[in-house]
């Protein structure tokens, strides 16, 4: 598997296995196990989520070590302040069941973000995490929290897929040294993505699926990111993209696809965030 090098010189897969959405603990347990047995070594989840105990079980009955894996959670609002990262990590980790996490993410840019971020810093000096980062920052927000702490994040989790492309935000990330994650790649299919026309012409080039182009097309970036599958003959089809690559015509006509907004919501609606601030996880 293609890794990225963070800022810290931690390697990360550069895909990975989202596991948002997979609430039943049954099926989220199983589909961790087939994603790893498939090849992934890169697990994605969050405490907004409620899945991470089944998250655990899945990756404790793969067999698999955790040396050999790279585990992703994140710290939901509600919980993001110096102690909430404190105490809701703790609890992270043994749902887990892990004795570290490789990346500990802040879910989304709102509560007490410094001091969330102070406590983060401490976890990775206490080498209970690998790597700490960000995740829905806008590119402002992510070069304020930069600038003015000790630790620039190695990560901004962000959404990226064909019809939001946010090619700026992507370089102003990387110049600041944080590498841009992709959420959402497939745009949870909107715009009936999977049968667009560009998409599928260049897919049939090289016998590929829409969904494979466009996780090429993401790598080819220097992007991780994340795809989500149930089914195992899909996971294995995710994983198959290291065998091709895009011509330049390729990638312009991708960029023609760009609509230059979310596919789901504005991270600076008040509304958002005051539904945000309501939702309690009690995690």
């Amino acid at each position: 598997m293609k890794t990225i090098t963070m800022n810290n010189g931690v390697e990360i897969p550069v895909l990975g296995f989202g596991t948002f959405q997979i609430t039943d603990p049954k099926e989220a347990e199983q589909a961790v196990k087939d994603a790893i047995q498939a090849g992934y070594r890169h697990i994605d989840t969050a405490q907004s989520y409620m899945n991470e105990e089944a998250v655990g079980r899945g990756i404790a009955a793969s067999g698999v070590l955790q040396e050999e894996l790279f585990v992703t959670t994140k710290i939901w609002v509600e919980n993001v302040s110096y102690t909430g990262v404190k105490e809701s990590f703790q609890r992270s980790l043994e749902r887990l069941g892990l004795e570290y996490i490789d990346l500990l993410l802040i879910h989304q840019p709102y509560n007490d973000v410094y001091g969330a971020w102070r406590a983060m810093e401490e976890l990775l000096a206490e080498k209970k995490v690998r790597s700490i980062g960000i995740s829905n920052f806008a590119v402002d927000r992510a070069v304020d929290l930069a600038e003015f702490n000790n630790i620039t994040p190695q990560m901004n989790q962000i959404e990226i897929n064909p019809f939001n492309q946010q090619t700026e935000v992507i370089q102003a990330l990387k110049e600041e040294g944080i590498v841009p994650e992709a959420w959402a790649p497939f745009a949870e299919g909107k715009n009936n993505i999977f049968s667009n026309d560009v998409l599928t012409a260049i897919g049939k080039k090289y016998n590929k699926t829409v969904a494979q182009v466009i996780l090429r097309w993401l790598i080819e970036q220097e992007i991780v990111v994340l795809a989500k599958s149930v089914k195992p003959e899909r996971m294995a089809e995710n994983l198959a993209i290291f065998d091709f690559a895009l011509t330049e015509d390729d990638k312009q006509a991708i960029a023609g696809l760009n609509q230059g907004e979310s596919q789901f919501f504005s991270h600076a609606d008040p509304n958002m965030i005051r539904w945000m601030a309501e939702r309690k996880m009690d995690v």
